[in-house]
């Protein structure tokens, strides 16, 4: 059984949407590649619509997890990359993936702002490191 523990050092202030340190021990490290807002057939999701883009992008992280094994509690570092990035989005990001990490203390977490993606259409990519047995 694989130890998380999220470490709340007094010396950083607190933010509920992250943790600052995850320390993971003892078990089979998971590493997703950046998952973008495309169903199954590779057809874009929520066009022009960051909340909606940022929710599928969260279901293909679901998707890659349960094959690995693993489910969004596993997690232990997500990484988010948002074309145009302006601080007025972050309430929009946070509150589409805040659902998927609900009664849970949330990963350590980085948010970059880039001018573009891969496609033109897609608004927002995330990557994430899980810890499972």
């Amino acid at each position: 059984m694989p130890k998380i523990e999220h470490l709340r050092p007094s010396e950083l202030h607190h933010n509920p949407a992250y943790s600052h340190v995850v320390v993971a021990s003892g078990g089979r490290t998971i590493y997703i590649a950046g998952q973008v807002s495309t169903d199954e057939e590779g057809r874009v999701v929520g066009e022009g619509d960051l909340a909606a883009q940022t929710t599928q992008v969260m279901h293909n992280i679901g998707a890659a997890l349960a094959a690995a094994g693993a489910t969004y509690a596993n997690i232990v570092k997500i990484t988010t990359f948002v074309v145009g990035y302006k601080p007025e989005l972050r309430p929009i990001i946070g509150k589409a993936r805040g659902v998927f990490f609900e009664g849970m203390t949330p990963p350590a977490s980085t948010l970059v702002g880039v001018t573009a993606l891969a496609a033109p259409e897609w608004l927002i990519e995330i990557e994430a490191v899980a810890v499972v047995d």
